[in-house]
């Protein structure tokens, strides 16, 4: 911040130069003499492009037309570091008088500041002097009893982030009573539409304009979230210490201040209520500490150390967190189609639109303790999972996780580059059916302990869009249960699909199978049920995106004191999940009756044949051995066979006559 001393000691010089010269010298050359003393004060050209005019009254001092001071040379921006309408500064006579310069009123009307970092880091605000690049020594000391801003604008550009920061219609005042004594800033602002105001107080001004730490006070509000810091500071570089207190209530309002892009949290997550407080540490080196944080988010608590480094592309927080109960509520809008927002019954899944905008601000590697977890569609007991956030895409590692009796391992990946998915591979190990899928789909009927494995993954910017988009695999083994509301083996036994409602139910000792997902719809194809009075296979499909159901079972086999004729007729299931439909197959009985009855006559048909065909070549044989004396060898065709007693035949008939000629006969 050396620049701040200089430029008020170029203004000291504006105001001697001017008061002294403009009597004398024309204003053009009052102007070139300024420009080229502040110019060797700071490095930087300063343009007066109006006339240079003294006053007398109402208090003493000078104002010009409109002002610039040139930017950094490497600077992308071709506008100056600078600009303004006019300035105007007041001075105090009798301090004049003694060599002081003291400096009354400054009022710079309609100044546009456009500040920037270079990729290197290098900075257009900080300025060099043509000579030493140091402060005089001789430089007269001033102060400032009010310095004034009226409708500035503000533009920072990071080139080293990509961020850029805007203010407009700024107002402020500054005011430095003694050089070597405190100061106060106080400015109000517009950023995006949103109220921004900042209150600073400090120590030892000129130790602080030269980049020493002092005691500072620091409250920043933008729309309504409030950041205040007490403690000790500088700026050049940026270091701090000291107790930082944050109201985070207006995300969006601070992430437009910031150059941010920060969406309001969802509930649990400080939709109503976020805070931030613990000692903050600033390093200089852009590195941010904050050591005994406490973080409320609505009515969870966090405690732990945060530590936020700058990166290649963003910042990256690294973080250590404990955490008490945690509960994150969620509506049928923003839920995940559980108990609450509808399940079964439910229409179908949320369209509202998932924000996770959030994950592109930064990377992460977080690890989370809680004792319980509650996300509304789901409940966990003891929880400790690693958190890590890398371009947008956060992956949630479970090492423990307790939940519905039993234990969850495995990943859990939510992926906002270009759109949103979500997938993992998850182990539910000794889970209770009943309360999970009470809490999930609004499905109590299923009472059991059993184990899950699963991997999906799916695409879209709402659940309806996830939902109908799933791909994955699985498999589900349950041990000894029942199934409410159904009863299967009443059903097969007395062949009525009446056996549905209340008080109805079927006992299994055991159920298990696997499946595939594809586009959203779920396919089994060997579910095996074992029951008391039955055994039974399943298959079909369960569109898991359109909410429906397709399914068959049939019963492999039945207690003979329970049986039907060995008539085992398969049950299907079918419709919504909101309104399931239970029927009886009687059509796939006696349309496999009659296939049976079809295939049985096609065997006799093919029976009957094949006997003819053993009778005609029975015949066929004997007259080979009847009329040739051939003997049809086991393995060989009845035409090679007459072909070979032919052959024999005639040479026999051929040897007889030779021997007839030989005997002259």
């Amino acid at each position: 911040m050396r620049w701040i001393i200089r430029v008020g000691l170029g203004l000291a010089v504006l105001v001697l130069m001017a008061l002294g010269l403009t009597a004398m010298v024309p204003s053009e050359r009052v102007a070139a003499a300024v420009s080229a003393q502040f110019e060797a004060l700071t490095g930087r050209k300063l343009n007066l492009a109006g006339e240079i005019k003294p006053r007398l009254w109402p208090a003493l001092g000078v104002t010009t037309g409109p002002v610039s001071i040139a930017n950094a040379d490497w600077a992308e921006s071709d506008a100056p570091l600078l600009m303004a309408e006019s300035l105007s500064i007041d001075v105090n006579f009798g301090a004049l008088l003694g060599g002081e310069v003291r400096i009354t009123g400054l009022t710079i009307d309609q100044p546009q500041l456009n500040l920037e970092r270079s990729p290197e880091g290098e900075a257009n605000w900080v300025f060099q002097s043509a000579g030493e690049g140091s402060v005089p020594a001789a430089a007269p000391a001033f102060t400032l009893d009010e310095g004034r801003i009226t409708g500035g604008s503000i533009r920072f550009t990071d080139r080293q982030s990509g961020r850029v920061i805007a203010l407009d219609g700024v107002d402020g005042t500054l005011e430095i009573p003694d050089v070597s004594g405190p100061f106060t800033l106080s400015a109000q602002g517009l950023s995006g539409g949103q109220q921004m105001a900042v209150e600073l107080t400090g120590g030892v001004f000129s130790a602080f304009a030269l980049g020493r730490v002092v005691p500072l006070s620091v409250s920043l509000t933008a729309g309504g979230a409030r950041v205040g810091f007490e403690g000790r500071g500088g700026v050049s570089p940026l270091v701090a210490e000291g107790d930082l207190q944050a109201n985070l209530a207006d995300l969006p309002a601070l992430g437009g201040l910031l150059g941010m892009a920060l969406a309001q949290p969802g509930p649990g997550l400080g939709q109503e209520k976020l805070t931030l407080s613990g000692k903050l540490v600033l390093d200089g080196s852009g590195a941010a500490f904050l050591r005994g944080a406490e973080i409320v988010a609505d009515a969870n608590r966090l405690t732990g150390d945060l530590d936020l480094r700058p990166g290649e592309a963003r910042p990256k927080l690294s973080a250590e967190l404990v955490a008490g109960p945690i509960a994150i509520g969620t509506g049928p809008e923003g839920g995940m189609g559980g108990g609450e927002a509808g399940g079964m019954q439910a229409a179908g899944w949320p369209e509202g639109e998932i924000d996770v905008s959030a994950l592109a601000a930064l990377d992460a590697a977080i690890t989370l303790t809680a004792p319980s977890i509650d996300l509304g569609v789901l409940k966990a007991g003891e929880t400790r999972t690693v958190i890590t956030v890398d371009r947008a895409r956060a992956v949630f590692d479970i090492r423990q996780l307790q939940a519905y009796g039993g234990q969850v391992t495995g990943e859990f990946v939510v992926n906002g580059r270009g759109g949103l998915s979500v997938g993992g591979k998850l182990a539910f190990a000794g889970m209770e059916m009943q309360p999970l899928l009470t809490d999930l789909a609004g499905y109590g009927r299923l009472v059991a302990t059993g184990d899950l494995d699963l991997r999906f993954l799916g695409v879209g910017n709402s659940i309806a869009e996830i939902m109908a988009s799933l791909e994955g695999e699985g498999a589900l083994e349950l041990g000894q249960g029942e199934l409410r509301g159904l009863d299967i083996g009443g059903m097969l036994r007395t062949l009525d699909a009446s056996y549905v409602g209340e008080g109805q139910k079927t006992i299994f000792d055991g159920l298990a199978g696997t499946f595939t997902i594809a586009a959203g719809v779920l396919t089994n194809r060997d579910l095996k049920l074992v029951a008391p009075y039955l055994t039974a296979s399943g298959a079909g499909e369960i569109g898991l995106g359109a909410r429906t159901l397709d399914y068959r079972i049939r019963p492999t086999a039945l207690a003979a004191e329970h049986g039907t004729g060995g008539v085992m007729v398969p049950l299907l299931i079918t419709g919504p999940w909101a309104e399931p439909r239970f029927r009886l197959d009687l059509e796939s009985i006696a349309r496999e009756k009659m296939e049976a009855e079809a295939k049985a006559a096609e065997e006799r048909v093919k029976a009957a044949a094949k006997a003819a065909e053993e009778a005609a070549k029975a015949e066929l044989e004997q007259r080979l051995r009847d009329e040739l004396g051939v003997e049809v060898a086991p393995e060989e065709d009845l035409g090679d066979a007459a072909v070979r007693g032919a052959t024999e035949a005639l040479e026999e008939q051929a040897r007889e006559a030779l021997e007839e000629i030989l005997r002259g006969e």
